[in-house]
């Protein structure tokens, strides 16, 4: 899928889990129940990391473009070391390494790690970086035509400005993880959510997606897991435009209402 399909997604499975948690009995503070559907948002743009054209690759200006290089032929090699016998060569890394659960989790778990090790700044980091490439995929036709540095000043505006929120008595930092230094561990949550989603998304499409990797399925380790050939579509295409796109908004609204009667 596209970049503004995978960040509406991101929200609305967010807004979804809100809804879910609080039905049973752990409703996220509205703080948590914002931030984090604007983390998934964002989130579900990065497995992209191994595409030089993506949206990600623009959000950063040189540094992401310069990741993504390195990202995609980082994703290439793993792909060309593990391979089965059944997986066809490639010539580059998209939809491989980045595009499985275990990168999700590891990307997650690391994410929870340096919020509860690295502090406020470590927080407001993965604030930042998240926030803007939330713009990127919810707001792209603004941030297409603005300036990266307007777009930047409004992730790390939104950041600091999210970050206090959070971090008043009530407001979060410790949802769900209430013990003594577990404060903001529950901020890998929206990222590995967000990164399966974009993962599930792109499995709908016509290439299917290796989300199970490494684990092998029959002679592929690389397997591309997806709906059968006739309900697949293209990337782009009018499925996702006039079908999927406006179905995120309702569900991500439904969720957003549910998890808001239970505060």
């Amino acid at each position: 899928m596209m970049g503004p399909a995978h960040s509406l997604s991101g929200a609305a499975a967010w807004l979804g889990v809100g809804a879910a948690v609080a039905a049973a009995g752990h409703p996220m503070p509205w703080p948590v129940l914002v931030v984090g559907a604007l983390i998934c948002a964002g989130a579900a743009l990065a497995p992209d990391l191994d595409h030089k054209s993506a949206t990600i690759s623009r959000a950063f200006g040189p540094i992401s473009r310069a990741l993504c290089g390195i990202i995609d032929k980082l994703s290439h090699s793993v792909y060309k070391a593990t391979r089965g016998h059944g997986d066809p060569r490639r010539n580059g890394g998209h939809r491989t390494l980045t595009h499985t659960w275990l990168w999700a989790v590891l990307i997650g778990g690391g994410a929870s790690a340096l919020a509860m090790t690295g502090g406020r700044w470590a927080v407001l980091g993965i604030l930042f970086v998240h926030l803007v490439l939330a713009v990127e995929g919810l707001l792209w036709r603004a941030a297409r035509t603005s300036s990266d540095v307007l777009v930047w000043l409004l992730g790390a505006t939104s950041a600091w400005i999210l970050a206090g929120v959070l971090n008043e008595p009530g407001n979060g930092a410790d949802w769900l993880f209430s013990d003594p230094g577990q404060e903001y561990l529950w901020l890998g949550l929206p990222i590995v959510l967000g990164a399966l989603v974009h993962d599930i998304g792109d499995a709908l499409t016509v290439s299917g997606c290796p989300i199970l990797w490494p684990i092998p399925v029959g002679r592929k380790r690389w397997y591309p897991l997806g709906p059968p050939k006739a309900m697949r579509f293209r990337a782009g295409s009018w499925v996702e435009l006039k079908v999927l796109m406006p179905a995120f908004l309702v569900l991500g609204g439904l969720g957003g209402l549910g998890a808001l009667e239970f505060i």
